[in-house]
């Protein structure tokens, strides 16, 4: 199998098995070695008391987003720390975009940032975390 298509393979059985993701509505768009673009719908539910998206639900846009790409060299990996800067708020009915791209790779550590964006654009949050590979391959 190509890199390519390991990539779209793991992506398949993660997706499969993301309850979590699923249950947010968090849709795959595009993965490829070492980047994933996820998105998801800022519905009523997923707002706080000051009427904006949940932190926490922006969060776990950006943690699939790096789930998936730091998954994609067949290599399971998970998160060994992460952060984000919010940077504006999200509303009901933005579409949050989050995409996540590899920075460095050094042995069993791999760092990835993310950028979630809503539907004009605009940086909603940035996203670092770095993975830690763990024992097992996807494919």
């Amino acid at each position: 199998m190509s890199p390519e298509e390991i990539a779209e393979r793991t992506a398949e059985l993660i997706e499969r098995d993301d309850r979590a993701s699923r249950w947010l509505g968090i849709a795959v768009e595009e993965v490829r070695p070492g980047y994933a673009r996820l998105a998801m719908r800022v519905s009523d539910h997923m707002v706080n008391a000051q009427n904006v998206c949940h932190g926490g639900l922006v969060f776990a846009l950006a943690d699939s987003s790096f789930g998936y790409a730091c998954n994609t060299h067949n290599q399971r990996a998970l998160a060994a720390s992460c952060t984000i800067e919010f940077l504006a708020p999200a509303h009901v009915g933005d579409r949050l975009t989050a995409e996540a791209a590899e920075v460095a790779r050094a042995g069993s550590s791999s760092f990835y940032d993310v950028r979630v964006t809503n539907q004009d654009r605009q940086t909603i949050a940035l996203f670092r975390g770095k993975a830690a590979g763990v024992k097992g391959h996807w494919v």
